[in-house]
């Protein structure tokens, strides 16, 4: 120590300085070496719980395993009661007596047969377009076969006495014809046009006799390198059919193929067919229809608290059956189609399971309806100067049109249950991009597929016995 001429007390230590990294790292590394020396043997160091975000751990399978295992035993649980209660209620021939008994199945069948004289009515409308007609006249021809395909299926199932379950099936059909007529006639027009952009172009540069000849060999090295089907020489009934059938709302001139028909594949797939929905027919009668018929009461007496947990008990087989047909149609059934037509693209879903956003699980869940709104609906509606926000609504609205022509119609009563629910999609979607995280995002797209589907369900259900049984109740 030091003193100044005005008594202060000056120190001779200098201030340490600040230690790097590294040299922070082998103080650490020697400290380790010297504290394992010592003769206490010591067991500690410095580390966060397992459960801490700050540990970096990320290993929870065994917690998952045992989310399964209590799944699974509290399922068992509730199927074991099921029976216990009411019974084996499984009978594949009950299913028979509903569709062969009044109502009828046939208007249905009539409605799935007459689509074929649509189809064919579009395929001669691009025929007549190719050379005779202009765009103007064909497109209002086109429009009112588009406009009978979907309302003269809606007239005979209210002039009939008609199988609501028949009737949804025949209205799908309906559905994926008119998806996919649309697009045949959008292509086919994309093509006109090109080829009359190609066409005037050639006529622009005809008084050059150097292009004329360049383009006369480009055209010709083409057509000999080139076997992929061109305009118009896909206009054959052929060519439209295949599209019919195949596993796709969109329409191209060229799809891919595979090689050969994978038979082991082929056998997989229709075995998963059949035996799933079997499984699927079984687990209706057994579990939903009694829990569906025990919620009538609480429905008809607005006791709110009976009418959740009625909800919540609707839940779990509600949304069990709809994994299980989702795995059956999306890829038991488009992939043995696919593997029949050997079609090659067999990409029907994503990872929708993932989704920590609602768009991202409407983007992936269901890809050949994806890819149809985003080319034929969102892209041209961009094209005409809409905004993102607004084309998205629009393909949203067009969505909870179909939704609620699937089940309104079958059932002959309108309400607006699957449409609202369709369009309550847009400021949900908006809520969980801007206030949730990712996990708890997963979680919320999770929970509004378990809850919205039964809710739906207890809604028509509800409606539909007020206004059929509602007198003799």
């Amino acid at each position: 120590m030091a003193v100044s001429n005005n008594g202060d007390v000056k120190s001779n230590v200098r201030l340490r300085r600040t230690v790097s990294v590294t040299r922070a790292q082998d103080i650490t590394e020697l400290e380790k070496k010297e504290r394992a020396e010592q003769p206490d043997n010591p067991i500690h160091r410095p580390q966060d719980s397992l459960l801490s975000s700050s540990s970096g751990y990320t290993n929870y399978r065994g917690l998952l395993n045992l989310c399964i295992v209590l799944l699974v035993l509290s399922n068992a649980r509730v199927a074991l009661e099921n029976i216990i209660k009411y019974g084996i209620l499984v009978d594949p021939i009950q299913w028979f007596k509903v569709f062969m008994g009044k109502p009828y199945i046939w208007p249905s069948v009539f409605i799935v047969s007459s689509l074929h004289v649509f189809i064919l009515i579009g395929f001669v409308l691009e025929k007549v377009m190719e050379n005779v007609w202009e765009e103007s006249q064909g497109r209002l021809f086109i429009a009112i076969n588009l406009a009978l395909v979907v309302l003269i299926p809606p007239l005979v199932i209210h002039s009939t006495e008609c199988n609501p379950i028949g009737s949804s099936l025949a209205l799908g059909s309906t559905s994926i014809v008119f998806l996919k007529l649309v697009s045949y006639h959008m292509v086919n027009f994309w093509c006109r046009q090109k080829k009359l952009q190609a066409l005037n172009h050639r006529n622009r540069r005809r008084g050059s006799l150097v292009s004329s000849i360049k383009l006369e060999k480009t055209s010709h090295d083409e057509n000999i390198s080139s076997q992929l089907v061109n305009y118009p020489d896909n206009l054959h009934l052929a060519d439209l059919y295949y599209f019919i059938f195949a596993p796709t709302l969109c329409y191209e001139l060229n799809f891919p193929r595979s090689a050969r028909i994978r038979k082991r594949f082929l056998l997989k797939r229709i075995i998963e067919m059949l035996f799933l929905i079997q499984l699927i027919l079984g687990l209706v009668q057994q579990w939903m229809v009694p829990t569906i018929n025990n919620s009538f009461k609480p429905l008809k007496e607005m006791n709110y608290s009976l009418m959740l947990e009625r909800l919540l008990k609707l839940s779990v087989p509600n949304h069990f059956i709809w994994l299980v047909f989702f795995y059956w149609f999306f890829h038991s059934c488009l992939n043995a189609i696919a593997e029949v037509l050997r079609f090659a693209d067999r990409e029907f879903y994503r990872d929708w399971w993932n989704a920590e956003t609602v768009q991202y699980f409407w983007q992936n869940w269901n890809i050949p309806v994806h890819r149809w709104a985003v080319r034929h609906l969102y892209k041209p509606l961009i094209s005409m100067g809409y905004s993102k926000t607004k084309a998205s609504i629009c393909v949203f609205l067009l969505s909870a049109f179909f939704h609620e022509y699937l089940v309104s119609v079958p059932l002959k009563m309108y309400r607006i249950w699957a449409f609202s629910g369709m369009l309550g999609q847009v400021p949900f979607a908006f809520f969980v991009s801007r206030f949730l995280n990712k996990s708890n995002g997963n979680m919320a797209v999770w929970v509004s597929i378990i809850i919205g589907q039964p809710l739906c369900i207890l809604t028509y259900y509800h409606d539909y016995y007020i206004l059929h049984y509602g007198g003799s109740l």
